[in-house]
């Protein structure tokens, strides 16, 4: 009865398997990585009985937009489309008596009966259709449990001391390589592949990541409290420190990052304010303006108290005898200390300090610096010389395309020359 049973299994199973199936996904919810593409079965549909795992030659199959499909046979992928449409399945090795010249199509049938009757009736093949989600993966939330180090450079202040600081935030990501997340995360699935199996992975490199993310951000010396204005400045450093271990591993990267907040200890916000009052001072200009602006309050102070106006403006007056020749001296070490006014066509020596009108310095002969290449910031107007805006980070544009006047040999960026009105050839 083994070999009647095998013989009537092989029969049924290969009439089951000829009708055309029709694949289609729905859309896929943002938890959905990747899923197992079903066959499209109604209640007035004839093809109840065929295999899950078998694809009949002619099959329709159905991709959406946001979606790509992937085609395994044998545990090897043999198809990939990423473009929206409807597709026919024509490579098949299981053939259908509903594709072709019937006469050959039955023959091919019968081959298959032949190939299943050997194997106990059972198919002995494998073939799926997956369809992936190419959209945006969005609303991935983080924060830092631990304190990340953050450098903090201010050279007006003559600052550089590192911090910590703690952010919160979210990101997003997409599959940018299917067929590698395919075959080095998923494989084979039975139904589908959720983003919770890989989230707390991908949380973790992506926290990993903030360290030197954040220190391309100290490189353009912006301050703790900045960087959450410079949110496309930490993407793009995420996405450079991301891209081997996500993109080359897994097929996915970073699309964008968001924070939220940014948060230093007290005692780093009170060293930092310390250092900024301390540089501040420094300037014996600003110092006797803080030391005047100081006993004013005082005196405001003592005046404003009704038990003893007097005993505490007469404290003022001593500490105005006292003070008032170290103010006077720090208002007089300001004024020596600015720089003397150079002439029209002057320049200051960057050896020796000594004002010059030649191309040479006449105290020490150093030659003339050539002048400063200087651009405007256009986010925020401030006029700079390197390749960052130090105020706002802003990256120095690119300069636009020149040509030569035909005519006249002017360098031209226009599309008419500014010389001879020649029209850009």
């Amino acid at each position: 009865m083994g070999l009647i049973s095998a013989a009537l299994g092989s029969v049924s199973g290969v009439l089951a398997d000829q009708w055309k199936e029709f694949f289609y996904c729905e859309a896929l919810d943002k938890d959905v990585l990747m899923v197992k593409g079903q066959k499209r079965v109604g209640n007035r549909s004839s093809n109840t009985k065929g295999s899950d795992n078998i694809i009949s030659n002619g099959s329709g199959i159905v991709v959406a937009d946001g979606q790509c499909m992937m085609i395994v046979e044998q545990g090897k992928v043999v198809e990939f489309c990423a473009e929206p449409g409807e597709f026919t399945w024509d490579s098949s090795s299981e053939p259908s008596i509903f594709t072709g010249k019937f006469g050959k199509s039955l023959l091919e049938t019968f081959k298959v009966v032949g190939r299943r009757f050997t194997m106990g009736g059972s198919t002995g093949k494998d073939q799926r259709v997956y369809y992936f989600n190419t959209k945006e993966i969005i609303d991935n939330k983080f924060g830092t449990a631990n304190p990340v180090p953050f450098r903090v450079v201010d050279r007006r202040a003559n600052i550089d001391i590192d911090v910590s600081v703690r952010c919160a935030g979210i990101y997003s990501y997409k599959l940018s390589d299917p067929m590698l997340f395919y075959t080095r995360v998923v494989g084979n699935v039975a139904s589908e592949y959720r983003r919770e199996t890989l989230d707390p992975q991908l949380k973790s490199e992506f926290l990993s990541a903030l360290q030197p993310g954040f220190a391309k951000l100290s490189d353009m010396e912006i301050r703790p409290n900045q960087i959450v204005a410079h949110n496309e400045e930490l993407t793009a450093a995420m996405h450079e420190q991301l891209t081997k271990k996500w993109g080359e591993l897994r097929g996915i990267e970073v699309v964008s990052v968001a924070l939220s907040t940014v948060t230093l200890p007290e005692e780093d916000q009170e060293r930092i304010k310390a250092l900024q009052t301390a540089a501040t001072l420094s300037n014996p200009n600003l110092g006797a303006g803080y030391m005047t602006g100081q006993l004013g309050t005082a005196i405001n102070t003592a005046a404003a108290n009704e038990n003893g106006a007097m005993a505490g403006l007469m404290g003022v007056g001593m500490t105005m005898n006292t003070a008032g020749g170290s103010i006077a001296n720090m208002y007089a070490m300001g004024q020596q200390a600015q720089p003397a006014a150079a002439p029209a066509n002057g320049w200051t020596c960057p050896k020796c300090g000594k004002v010059n009108e030649g191309n040479f310095c006449s105290a020490c002969g150093t030659q003339k610096p050539a002048p400063a290449e200087t651009w405007v910031c256009p986010k925020c107007g401030r006029v700079n010389e390197g390749n960052f805006c130090p105020a706002c980070g802003t990256a120095k544009p690119a300069a636009p395309a020149t040509w030569t006047c035909p005519k006249c040999g002017k360098e031209n960026t226009g599309n008419f020359c500014s010389d001879c009105g020649t029209a850009k050839p």
